[in-house]
């Protein structure tokens, strides 16, 4: 089972509960984004490249702990930034497991062994560590030798320390789907509870921006990755927007399925574009024009986007919106698929081999220097320590 029976049937009710109320907007999963300084500076992301002064602020505990109150939702998802640079993470997270959220803290695990002590296991609890493929992959795509490596020296030390286990993969142009899938042989050999994929976004403020893949390629490379699957592999994803990926489904994007929270407010519209703020998650609902978001709205931000924050809520809905929805979540739960294809393996025999090119350590020094003064609580620390 991809997560505990405990998470499936509280999830379950929660989105049952929110259509017999007849909500057409609720939010699935809390996105709370505590600081957004990070230990590494990937070519990919958006969300290190603010001024020092942003990348030093953090939210409180008690901040924490309101907005996933206030948002109601059953799962808390906690990125950043690299969260366990947080001085008081640990404290987040016990506030939030007794408050009976299922929490994802996300991490590139560069320090999970030596922060693991920290935190207790509960099926409350899982790690998800961002691993973007096998070594050479791992470590190009997040600018920093040997980063694959303390990532599996994490992976393995919570497994056996008894802590649930996820990963995170975003791939971007030129992912190798041969070399992806010896990865998940990998991961589930290390004993992690399941795995999370996703295509990249194009974040406006990433340093690399020709290595985003645009709908057509996603489908193509997802459906080389995920079809004639082995059984031994477990997914953290809900199983139509696997197919959403592979192209077998067509979902819209669902904006507010997964909100945003971090130092700014509730941020409009989504976890991946930033049209503004709001001061609380009504007015968020509220607030927002969603008829301009998603790629039926024209919007030029959202036409390549098939990412989870986006889409996988909009699976969640379908699933639960009708009879037609239900049947085709509980077969694919029930008999797993392993979706044979033999176009889709004569199209991974035939992948080209691609090469990266030398590794580069992207500078991210003058972001970790400066300490001012703003309106959230800050750390008196250097970004990094």
């Amino acid at each position: 089972m991809a997560v505990p029976v405990s998470q499936a049937f509280t999830v379950m009710s929660y989105v049952l509960k929110q259509k017999l109320k007849g909500r057409k907007r609720y939010p699935l999963v809390l996105m709370l984004e505590p600081l957004f300084r990070c230990n590494l500076a990937c070519a990919g992301c958006g969300k290190i490249q603010y001024p020092a002064h942003i990348l030093k602020a953090e939210l409180t505990p008690e901040q924490c702990w309101a907005a996933a109150e206030e948002c109601g939702t059953p799962m808390v998802s906690i990125p950043g930034g690299e969260p366990l640079l947080h001085p008081q993470m640990p404290e987040i997270v016990a506030g939030l497991v007794a408050r009976k959220k299922y929490v994802y803290m996300c991490t590139n695990a560069l320090l999970l062994k030596e922060k693991l002590h920290l935190f207790k296991p509960s099926k409350y609890l899982s790690f998800s560590v961002h691993l973007d493929g096998e070594k050479e992959h791992h470590d190009f795509g997040v600018c920093r030798e040997g980063g694959h490596d303390i990532a599996m020296e994490g992976i393995r030390a919570a497994v056996a320390a008894g802590f649930r286990v996820t990963t995170n993969t975003t791939l971007f142009d030129g992912a190798d789907p041969n070399s992806v899938r010896r990865h998940f042989d990998q991961i589930m050999e290390a004993g992690v509870e399941s795995m999370m994929l996703s295509p990249g976004y194009t974040y406006d403020k990433a340093p690399d921006q020709q290595h985003f893949l645009g709908k057509a390629k996603s489908r193509r490379m997802f459906r080389a990755i995920l079809s004639n699957r082995k059984k031994s592999w477990e997914f953290n994803t809900h199983p139509l927007f696997s197919e959403f990926l592979m192209g077998k489904q067509d979902f819209e994007c669902t904006p507010w399925g997964m909100p945003t929270y971090s130092i700014f407010g509730w941020q409009k519209p989504c976890y991946l574009l930033q049209d503004g703020y709001a001061d609380t998650f009504q007015e968020l609902l509220d607030a927002t024009e969603w008829e301009n978001y998603g790629a039926k709205s024209g919007n030029p931000r959202c036409a390549n986007c098939m990412v989870h924050s986006g889409h996988e809520a909009s699976a969640v809905d379908y699933n639960f919106s009708s009879l037609k929805g239900f049947i085709q979540t509980a077969k694919r739960y029930m008999f797993k698929p392993t979706y044979d294809d033999a176009d889709a393996m004569k199209l991974l025999n035939e992948w080209p081999k691609t090469s990266h090119g030398p590794l580069v350590q992207i500078d991210n020094a003058a972001s970790t220097n400066v300490v001012v003064k703003t309106t959230v609580q800050e750390s008196s620390a250097v970004s990094g320590d």
